[in-house]
């Protein structure tokens, strides 16, 4: 695999940019929660949404790419994905009113949930229907 590793090294770094930004607020003594300020909150949400959606998409991604789904078809995922994430990512954690980070990086990660989803499901179908 050298397609699915690519992209989980370009949002490695994203996601450490986002660590850096929770951990360097936490300085002004928030040690556990958001201390009830919005932009702790928008820090801790920014960084907690990116683990909650990338790993899984990066799984299915190298699914498709070990089962040897066209490698065109694998870039263009994981550029949206990127491209995805850096729109939200900015969005929640940088600032307070870029509302159009925030939304296309959402309808673009959930499309990129669904399209990976759908063609890990294909694929699955295929094995099953190829060994019955």
């Amino acid at each position: 695999m050298t397609i699915t590793p690519l992209y989980a090294g370009i949002l490695a770094v994203s996601f450490f940019v986002l660590s850096i930004r929770v951990v360097a607020f936490r300085r002004q003594g928030i040690s556990l929660g958001d201390g009830g300020n919005p932009s702790m909150l928008r820090r801790i949400r920014g960084h907690g949404n990116f683990a909650e959606y990338v790993p899984f998409i990066l799984l299915m991604m190298g699914f498709l790419e070990f089962s040897h789904f066209s490698s065109y078809l694998l870039h263009g995922l994981g550029i949206v994905l990127v491209v995805a994430r850096l729109l939200h990512g900015y969005a929640l954690s940088f600032t307070d009113k870029f509302f159009f980070g925030r939304f296309m990086g959402t309808v673009l990660t959930f499309t990129l949930l669904n399209v990976c989803g759908l063609l890990c499901l294909y694929q699955g179908l295929q094995a099953i229907l190829k060994t019955a």
